[in-house]
């Protein structure tokens, strides 16, 4: 680093255009090292580029007064060391959060830091946040994939830039960052945290570094250098991916497309496929495992109608025949029981059923049309195990058998309405009456009327009713 002007950092932001001239930078500081060294480096730049620059602090309130004195540091050193930026600070209770959904604090620190700084860079208008992960953070992450055992996308490491996040100092060494606030005098705060050993991170960072770059001393520009070729074959083969896509249909809370597409594809393809989905389903298809994608292309390639696969996130990616959709999880549709008094009408997630006192004279039933002989009320209801229908023309069959056959998705079969009689099975909304509920010509009796919501419709139960 000639005169401590970080010129690879200056390299990297002019490759990838990582500030925006005229614009606004939204600046993350900790108040460690780096944090302080981007921070003041980027201050430095504001004339030459005409930028905006904001700082953001986020306390997550994990180590008690260190948390505190951390802020505070931060608070004063923008306040001498960088006139004219403004600093925004906002203190997240990580540990509650943490415990409240069950996941690990280091997973919780993260989500809740990166969402205040999506919140703020929105409330200022900034155009990127910079963060100051550097070249040891990058050899870090890409041996921490290869350990877990990662695909080709992890071991790319971290990018320059991921939409609105830059990070100008991805290439540069920590001993020129340190350089740096040597040069300037530029103080900074140690977190405690960071000598932890009981973090994987910090073992990887004490104990394994040092080894490998006492055995080859350009080991960490070495990381970077083949996490870029990498990225180059990675995003050779997703473009690949992105036009093998066949039409992709959306659906109530997710997608669909034809199992097919993904299942023909070779696995370096149809993973990448899969990714993209939940990429466009809500963007954070990253969050899947190797083993998650190989599972949803597994899916597509199995002989079962209706598996399904569980993502994290809350997603589920399932099989309904020759379909795979991917979508929200939601809780289970099914439901008890609901008395509808005759005549009358009844309003349920899956549609409205509406009951009107008529003659038979011999009008044509329908799966969603028809009349039935029977007493003054009956109970709409999900099925049950054990439940029969016996069509007009066809042999009486357990309903879960009928509802296979039909190809009615698994997922929707509980919601479909069963009218039930005495303990008799009448009709079902979808498949029509049973025949012995069937009224004689001439005789009075009941005509029901079943309409399926526009959301039901798109899930594809009314298969048989040709709207």
């Amino acid at each position: 680093m000639t005169g401590y002007s970080m010129p690879e950092a200056v390299a990297l932001c002019r490759e990838h255009d990582l500030l925006p001239r005229g614009g606004h930078v939204l600046c993350a500081v900790s108040g460690g090292a780096d944090s302080v060294c981007l921070l003041h480096w980027l201050n430095g730049l504001r004339d030459e580029y005409g930028f905006e620059l904001t700082a953001a602090h986020y306390n997550h309130q994990l180590r008690g007064e260190q948390s505190l004195r951390d802020e505070e540091f931060v608070r004063s050193f923008v306040g001498r060391c960088c006139p004219g930026v403004e600093l925004v600070v906002v203190a997240g209770d990580v540990a509650a959060q943490a415990q409240k959904d069950a996941t690990g604090i280091e997973e919780t620190a993260r989500e809740m830091r990166y969402a205040f700084l999506y919140e703020t860079a929105r409330q200022v208008g900034a155009d990127v946040i910079a963060t100051a992960h550097n070249a040891e953070d990058n050899a870090e992450t890409v041996l921490l994939h290869l350990m877990r055992g990662s695909g080709l996308r992890g071991m790319t490491g971290i990018q320059p830039r991921r939409g609105t996040l830059v990070r100008p100092f991805l290439t540069t060494r920590r001993r020129d960052i340190e350089g740096y606030l040597r040069v300037y005098g530029l103080p900074h705060v140690e977190d405690g945290s960071n000598a932890d050993e009981r973090f994987a991170r910090n073992r990887v960072r004490r104990q394994l570094l040092p080894v490998l770059e006492d055995m080859q001393p350009q080991f960490v520009s070495h990381v970077g250098k083949t996490a870029r070729l990498l990225t180059q074959d990675e995003e050779y083969l997703t473009r690949q991916a992105g036009q093998a896509l066949g039409p992709v249909e959306e659906i109530e809370c997710g997608l669909s497309i034809c199992a097919a597409d993904i299942a023909g594809q070779p696995d370096a393809l149809a993973v990448r496929m899969v990714r993209l989905l939940l990429d466009r389903l809500n963007g954070d298809g990253g969050k899947c495992t190797a083993r998650h994608l190989l599972d949803v292309v597994g899916l597509c390639r199995s002989d079962d109608p209706s598996g399904q696969v569980s993502l994290p996130g809350g997603r589920l990616a399932r099989r309904v025949y020759d379909r795979l959709e991917l979508v929200i999880e939601q809780q289970s549709e099914r439901w008890g029981e609901e008395m509808l008094s005759l005549p009358g009408t009844l309003t349920l997630t899956w549609g409205t059923i509406t009951v009107q006192h008529s003659v038979y004279e011999g009008q044509e039933q329908t799966p969603f049309d028809f009349y039935l002989s029977c007493g003054d009320a009956f109970t709409v209801r999900s099925r049950r195990t054990g439940d029969r229908l016996e069509r007009p023309g066809r042999p009486g069959r357990l309903l879960k058998k009928i509802l296979i056959d039909e190809k009615i998705p698994r997922h929707i079969r509980d919601t479909l309405p069963v009218m039930d009689w005495d303990g008799r099975v009448a009709a079902v909304a979808g498949l029509g009456p049973d025949r012995a509920f069937l009224p004689e010509i001439g005789q009075e009796c009941w005509h029901i009327t079943c309409i399926p919501n526009i959301a039901q419709t798109q899930k594809g139960c009314c298969l048989h009713d040709g709207t």
